[in-house]
């Protein structure tokens, strides 16, 4: 498959049957007890070489960010333009009516108001509304010795507090080291780290900002961090579905 020459419906209908492979049931109920979940092989070997390979290629970016410039760590990302690659378009289209669900839920258990539409271009129509147009997703490239600090992807007001993580490089073959790490700081307890292992064509879900935890006295909020630990050798590709846009 050829990222390149994918139309956008045949992108959809593949991306669409890749989502719905995956088994949600087990998903939700680690999203709901960690905070992250892996769908495993979510892209194939050749998928995750031809989206890497967009990395030298400035037309399909919007910007390029240089991590220790701005004291975010060390490595690089750029931010893909619109329209989209079809393939990533598709994933992002897919994978948001399912993760409204669970995020629908959190809201409920951690007593926030707000909602999210089932449908992804209702819920980017809102962040538009909002000024928030600039699209998300990227593509980070990482060098030994790169690291990424521990952040969240917030990017506006309006944000969905799921996103998507996919790892396009092989542990142990390309890089080693660069862990993907999760951090849940609890009230009054010390934070709490999730180092999650992933390989090539695996993606990882996890919480972007809070989710809730059942305590003695019901539902509390908890506040999650994520990073990638330093790389020892090589390089490390990985493609990050963020599902809100930014101002």
């Amino acid at each position: 498959m050829t990222i390149h020459s994918l139309n956008t419906k045949r992108a959809s209908r593949s991306a669409e049957s890749r989502v719905a492979a995956q088994d949600w049931r087990a998903l939700v109920s680690e999203l709901n007890a960690q905070g992250c979940a892996v769908m495993p092989g979510l892209l194939s070997p050749e998928e995750c070489a031809e989206i890497a390979s967009l990395y030298p290629h400035e037309e399909h970016f919007r910007s390029h960010v240089v991590m220790a410039r701005h004291g975010f760590g060390k490595g690089e990302y750029r931010y893909f333009r619109y329209p989209l690659p079809d393939l990533i378009e598709g994933l992002r289209t897919e994978l948001y009516p399912r993760l409204a669900t669970v995020a629908n839920d959190w809201n409920e258990k951690m007593g926030v108001a707000l909602r999210y539409p089932a449908d992804h271009a209702a819920f980017l129509k809102r962040c538009h509304d909002e000024g928030q147009t600039k699209p998300t997703p990227l593509l980070l490239q990482y060098g030994p010795g790169d690291f990424n600090c521990l952040h969240q992807d917030l990017y506006g007001a309006l944000a969905f507090p799921l996103q998507v993580a996919i790892l396009l490089s092989e542990p142990g073959e390309d890089f080693t080291g660069g862990e993907f790490v999760l951090t849940e700081q609890r009230p009054r307890m010390q934070s709490r780290a999730e180092v999650v292992p992933l390989k090539r064509g695996d993606a990882v879900i996890f919480a972007v900002h809070n989710r809730p935890v059942e305590g003695t006295r019901g539902y509390y909020r908890v506040n999650l961090r994520h990073g990638v630990s330093r790389l020892r050798s090589g390089q490390r590709h990985t493609v990050g579905i963020i599902f809100h846009d930014a101002k």
